[in-house]
């Protein structure tokens, strides 16, 4: 998701470097040094993450005293601030208002990629949870499209357009904030959170049409009395709670994987990949483009498979995908000097990685467990754990991948290998199947995963102090049967 907004800025670096040396030289009379050049541009470009780091870490306060929906109206607000700042900054012929304006769009996309999944996974159906918290990957996916083609020359992809290219994003939050205030909020912030009843009834009405919204009331009204003497959890106390520790270790791996599976690396080689290929350069931003329709359509597939196969198959499918071809990446890239068609088969990897992060963990899917793997007093500090990982491996891969390219060349991409299929691996043995569960079923799946082996070792240890004492309650006479003296009703 992330990768979606660093692709505009991608499309318009030439420019805004250029950018930045000509007002250099405009203030002191010289131009800046390469280094230096490079510095300001690696500081725009990591300050993205930086703000998107600090919108995850507030989210859980917005969303606990404005609302799901509330929080998204209100931080709209940062996205006109910011298209302001870098409209306007040539203009003003100002640097600083670029950077400061893409550190306010990087807190907007911190806040966004917390809420939007919560609010939308909190007002699905249970048998609709899945579809609707894939849908905003659809629009994702069009969104870098979108940018693809508005970056080429022909259109927005010129020196003079770039401020205006960067402030587009402005345009779809009008929309959004013209018609996301008639939506109501969501049903179980409504009645667990400020215990209105009414103002439930009447989202829910809306939400589910003609349903029987009497069983779902129920539900929610059970997780409201299990919570009845639980306050929302900070960070600290939900990383202290033991009930939830492998939610919140799956939460940590999921989101931590996600980020590192290399597929920003990807992107950053691209053009590279394509013109080793043969692809002639002045036709490379139209394949890269290309590329953005097998977002859209992998998008689709995982929207409309989520429900019949699951959250798991999804999530392991993609990452064992992305592993296979980051291995094939290295593999393609050590032999192409020798075998000619080796450049095809790279640029098959290519559309692989992508496909594989569409399809699965880049699909929604990681934001869409954090939202069903806990109970509402747990999930607003949920959400900032993974969000601020999210954030800060997005931030380390951006760092680290220069220096890691350098000086591992094209087996850096084993790395990436490595990642994602551990990552595939703990989500096949680990995370359970969600699909069609309420959110109280799945705490009660994880919340079987350690007390059924904590009891049988305790009574192992009873039973065998109980043999030391000479025949003592007669068990020397019996078998152990852990079975059945260990079950759980």
């Amino acid at each position: 998701m992330l990768y979606g907004y660093n692709l505009v800025w991608s499309l318009s670096s030439v420019y805004i470097k250029d950018f930045y040396n000509q007002t250099a030289l405009r203030r002191n009379g010289t131009g800046l040094s390469g280094e230096t050049l490079t510095l300001m541009y690696s500081l725009t470009v990591s300050v993205f993450a930086i703000g998107g780091l600090l919108g995850s870490l507030i989210v859980g306060v917005l969303v606990t005293r404005f609302g799901r929906k509330g929080t998204v109206v209100k931080s709209t607000v940062l996205v006109f601030i910011a298209s302001s700042f870098m409209g306007f900054s040539r203009s003003c012929g100002s640097p600083e208002m670029v950077i400061l304006g893409r550190f306010i769009t990087g807190i907007h996309s911190g806040i966004s990629l917390s809420v939007v999944p919560m609010y939308l996974g909190e007002i699905a159906p249970k048998n609709l949870r899945g579809f609707l918290g894939l849908v905003p990957s659809i629009f994702i996916g069009t969104g870098v499209f979108a940018a693809q083609i508005l970056g080429l020359h022909e259109l927005l992809g010129k020196e003079e357009h770039w401020p205006l290219f960067l402030s587009v994003v402005a345009g779809p939050t009008f929309v959004q904030l013209l018609l996301l205030p008639w939506f109501p909020e969501s049903p179980r912030y409504l009645l667990i959170d400020k215990h209105n009843v009414h103002a439930t009834i009447t989202a829910l009405k809306r939400y589910r049409a003609n349903c029987n919204i009497q069983a779902e009331i129920e539900e929610m009204q059970e997780e409201q009395r299990s919570l009845s003497s639980v306050e929302t959890l900070s960070v600290w106390n939900l990383l202290l709670d033991e009930t939830v520790r492998w939610q919140v270790l799956s939460v940590v791996v999921v989101n931590v994987g996600m980020q590192l599976s290399g597929i920003d690396a990807i992107w950053f080689y691209t053009n590279d990949i394509f013109e080793n290929a043969g692809i002639p350069t002045p036709e490379i931003p139209y394949t890269t483009a290309g590329t953005g329709v097998i977002e859209i359509i992998a998008g689709l597939v995982g929207c409309f498979t989520i429900e019949k196969l699951g959250r798991r198959p999804l999530m392991v499918g993609g990452f064992t995908m992305m592993g296979i071809c980051s291995a094939g990446i290295t593999l393609t890239l050590i032999l192409q000097t020798r075998l000619s068609f080796m450049r095809y088969v790279s640029v098959c990897c290519v559309v692989g990685i992508i496909a594989g992060f569409c399809i699965g963990p880049g699909d929604g899917v990681p934001f869409l467990l954090t939202a069903e793997l806990f109970k509402q007093s747990h999930r607003p500090a949920a959400y900032i754990v993974g969000g601020s990982l999210n954030w800060l491996s997005n931030f380390t891969v951006g760092f680290v991948f220069p220096f890691l390219q350098m000086s591992a060349g094209s087996y850096c991409y084993l790395v990436f290998a490595s990642i994602c299929l551990s990552v595939a691996v703990y989500v096949y043995a680990v995370i359970p199947e969600t699909k069609n569960k309420t959110f109280m079923e799945i705490s009660r799946l994880f919340s079987k995963k350690q007390p059924v082996l904590e009891t049988q070792c305790l009574l192992l240890v009873d039973q065998l102090k109980l043999k030391k004492m000479n025949g003592y309650g007669g068990l020397e006479h019996h078998s152990l049967d852990f079975e059945s003296s260990s079950s759980v009703p």
